[in-house]
């Protein structure tokens, strides 16, 4: 589906969804109409008929008509682990309100690699939300794990919601600037 088109659909069955951005869970229910503003990283975004902007999870998708995406990317059993490839993961997370990934958005703070004893890695992330009143942290932030717990030799994933410093749109990349026509 095209993230830049909105559509409106009919829902096939009830799903759960996260209410944006306080992060309250929302029953909707089957039959109700929900316009679909944006199919990114995994998740849609639509607008409900009482006009609640809410996320609905790629697993829930089916409910929309939609079959959950496949997996971004695919890693041979045997490919080393590269930190390239946590934060190729990472810019698969996207913000529910904002069409930008979070790593061109600038909420990853920081991001490493712990070898472990085992020949696998913990990786430590610290990151952000746009506002610190935004509900929608613990949604980003396990969208955020389960990516990087797909990548080759990470057993561990421990992420961090941090304020300080306070995000800011400096912290955006160049190509999220431009796709927002902040230039």
């Amino acid at each position: 589906m095209n993230s830049g088109r909105y559509m409106t659909v009919e829902l096939g069955q009830s799903c759960q969804a996260t209410v944006i951005p306080g992060g309250q869970p929302m029953l909707l229910q089957r039959g109700e109409q929900v316009v679909v503003t944006q199919t990114l990283g995994g998740s849609v975004t639509v607008q409900t008929e009482m006009g609640y902007l809410v996320r609905i999870n790629a697993e829930d998708s089916a409910a929309l008509g939609l079959s959950a995406p496949a997996d971004e990317a695919t890693f041979a059993d045997e490919e080393p682990f590269e930190l390239d490839q946590v934060i190729a993961q990472l810019k698969n997370v996207f913000d529910p309100e904002i069409p930008i990934n979070v790593v061109d958005l600038g909420l990853i703070y920081l991001c490493q690699a712990e070898p472990l004893a085992d020949g696998t890695h913990r990786v430590e992330i610290e990151m952000s939300m746009t506002a610190p009143g935004c509900g929608m942290g613990d949604v980003l932030k396990e969208d955020a794990r389960t990516a990087v717990q797909s990548v080759p030799g990470v057993s561990a994933v421990d992420i961090e919601l941090v304020w300080d410093p306070p995000w800011g749109q400096d912290r955006m990349s160049d190509a999220a600037r431009l796709q927002l026509g902040m230039f």
